[in-house]
């Protein structure tokens, strides 16, 4: 008798990928236990493509019901959870889609459903106390660049080369245009989020990789040196500002030790 993790194993791979024949030897014949199996195979991939189709709306919304419906069947076939929330299921999904022979005629699907997924993770987050520029008064102005923020959880930063809010804003006011110009041209977006509620910002490109280097984990400096690389008249200091009044910094992390590097305030 197989141990029971092995057991366990062969029939999630009956259920995943249909590899029945292996577990049929461990079933009691005589009561049809492949319709059984068939069963709970059904039910699995109806629960995934619906959880799918409930998250990527918008993008159902735009590329059709037909083919977002049987690109998910396809995508859970090779692609099941790794986490027991099926909220959470789902993350590579807009690669997935956009790389089907299907979407070849919109090229910018895969960045509309990947802004369709940050929406739907920063909305469901919590604000939390946010820091006041006189929180930053004890750190000291030689320090400053070398300091670390955390940003609030409710937001992401995403570059596209399509206007794709623009596109997104259509699909939340329900809007349908006899004939709509969508022209390629990059965008850099701040989505943000928190209790059921979100809004989607366009930044200058500056502005936006120093905000983005910021959520990643980099110090102030080292953020500015890489806004400063994209535009050398990025004013760092007018940033920071904008960045705190926002309501969008946190916390100070713990720091590491100072560094030398010039910082323009």
């Amino acid at each position: 008798m197989p141990a029971l993790a092995d057991i366990q194993l062969l029939f999630r791979n009956a259920v995943v990928i249909g590899d029945v024949a292996r577990i049929m030897a461990l079933l009691p014949a005589g009561h049809h236990p492949e319709k059984g199996l068939g069963i709970h195979r059904r039910n699995y991939e109806i629960s995934l493509v619906t959880a799918l189709l409930t998250k990527f709306p918008a993008t159902v919304w735009l590329a059709g019901t037909s083919f977002v419906t049987e690109a998910a069947t396809d995508f859970i076939r090779n692609h099941a959870p790794h986490a027991p929330c099926i909220a959470e299921y789902g993350d590579e999904f807009p690669q997935f889609l956009a790389a089907l022979p299907a979407a070849d005629g919109m090229p910018y699907l895969r960045e509309f459903a990947e802004l369709e997924r940050q929406v739907g993770q920063v909305s469901v987050e919590i604000e939390e106390r946010c820091l006041a520029l006189a929180d930053l008064t004890e750190v000291g102005t030689d320090r400053l660049p070398d300091i670390m923020l955390r940003l609030q959880p409710g937001v992401r930063y995403q570059g596209a080369s399509w206007p794709i809010d623009d596109l997104f804003k259509l699909y939340l006011t329900e809007s349908a245009p006899d004939r709509y110009p969508f022209e390629p041209c990059d965008v850099w977006l701040e989505v943000r989020g928190a209790r059921g509620e979100f809004r989607i910002d366009r930044l200058e490109s500056s502005e936006f990789i120093f905000r983005k280097s910021i959520a990643e984990g980099c110090c102030i400096g080292s953020a500015a040196e890489s806004a400063l690389e994209a535009n050398q008249s990025f004013d760092p200091g007018i940033a920071l500002v904008r960045l705190i009044e926002s309501g969008m910094v946190t916390e100070i992390p713990t720091q590491r030790p100072p560094v030398e590097r010039a910082f323009l305030g």
